[in-house]
Formats: structure tokens, sequence, C-alpha cells
């Protein structure tokens, strides 16, 4: 790193970021242990086969929150669908986040706070037990995803309609069914990795590819046939 990126102030500001995280595995309950084993020891390329690992820290942050809960059908997970209007990756199936603020403590803290601003979410309900390997995003932003028991549910709801258009508790047993994975391409085939069908939305990439790692990692993999890929422009 050359000695003026070094003393960048944004960038300065993006490592006291990262290094104050803070995440309490003690917290997790029996059934997230083997996601937190397997997280432990895991890298950039056991989450994905599309985003790159960073060579360094940049000024462009975001966090997101991977929220799981015990749920009536089992283990499930909080996704929302983002507004349509929206310029950048309308209608896309995502986990509640967004980029840091300077008024941020950590990864954590903009994961948190960007998941109360989308759905209403009440924080303190939230305990955060790791972290996922970061990775680089084809936006250029550096991506940390944070995972979260839900321990005292809160109402989720579409808290700001302009952004978000749904939230979703989708059960990790619907996303493993074989009958709703596939592998999708985008882009061209620049872009190749899994996918799920959830009811009439498509959820894929880095989202898809997290999930995909949720359910490998986590011990809720089901063998599926990868069959032939979908184009994403034809779904």
């Amino acid at each position: 790193m050359s000695s003026s990126c070094a003393t960048d102030p944004a960038i300065a500001r993006a490592r006291r970021w990262l290094d104050a995280t803070r995440v309490h595995p003690d917290r997790a309950p029996g059934w997230m242990h083997p996601l937190l084993r397997g997280l432990d020891s895991a890298g950039p390329d056991d989450i994905s086969a599309n985003d790159l690992a960073p060579d360094g820290i940049a000024a462009r942050q975001s966090a997101v929150l991977v929220l799981l809960s015990d749920g009536p059908d089992g283990p499930e997970v909080v996704l929302e669908r983002r507004a349509r209007r929206l310029r950048h990756h309308s209608g896309e199936v995502c986990f509640p986040g967004g980029r840091r603020d300077d008024g941020d403590h950590d990864p954590v803290a903009t994961a948190l706070r960007e998941a109360r601003e989308e759905t209403g979410l009440d924080p303190s309900g939230v305990d955060v037990v790791a972290t996922f390997p970061r990775l680089v995003l084809l936006t250029g932003f550096h991506v940390t995803a944070v995972l979260g028991h839900w321990t005292a549910r809160s109402t989720l709801t579409t808290a700001d309609p302009a952004e978000t258009e749904a939230v979703l508790q989708v059960p990790l047993r619907t996303l493993a069914e074989p009958a709703h994975r596939f592998r999708m391409r985008a882009g061209g085939g620049a872009w190749r990795g899994p996918a799920f069908q959830v009811g009439d939305d498509v959820v894929w990439g880095y989202t898809g590819e997290v999930l995909d790692a949720v359910l490998r990692l986590g011990g809720w993999h089901r063998d599926w046939p990868s069959g032939p890929e979908r184009d994403r422009e034809d779904l």
C-alpha cells in the first residue's frame, strides 16, 4: 500500500471500523454451532466464486445482516425485496444492510442500523455471533456479512417503502429443497453461481452465494441436481 493510501483519512476510518468488530459466539444456540465452526476456518473462496478477496482496506465499506432464528419450520433467515423503483438492483432479494456511515462503530453497528431502517428490526433483540470473510463486490464495495441470532423477535415491516418492498422470513429447509435450487449465469456469463427460487422471487448474486455457504457450513445442505444453467435475462 502506498504511503498516500496509508494516510488517507477515509481509509484510516474504514480500518478503525473493521478493527472495532466485536462478536459473541458464546451467545449462539446449539443449532448454530456447526455454522460457527465452519465460518471459523472459512476463507473468501469458501463463500464466493465470483467476488474477490480484499488485498487491503478500501474507503468504500458496507455490511449486511444474516439474521437467523428458530422458526416454526426450523431455522429461518430474514431477507428483503428491494423496491422496484430503485435505480440499482431494483426488485432483487437480499440481506438487510448497506454502506458504512461515519457514525457507525463497526460492521455490526452498520448492519443493525441498516436493518432497523429497512425492516423495522429492533437491534436489542439480536446477538451477533460471527462474521463472514470480507469480500469485494463487482461494484467495488467491500462487504462484511455479520451473522446474528434473533433472540427476541420484533415486528418486521417495510419501514421505508421507497427502499424496501417486502420483508421475507424464509426457512432454511425451503432454501435447501432441491426443487428450489439451480445454477444461474448473468452478465453474459461473467457471473455464475447458485440461485434459489423462493415463491416468485429468485435469490442470486452475493446473497445467493452466502446462503449457499450457510447451508453447506451449517449442515443444512441437501444434494441437488445442478442441471443446465438458467440465464438471468430469461427469468
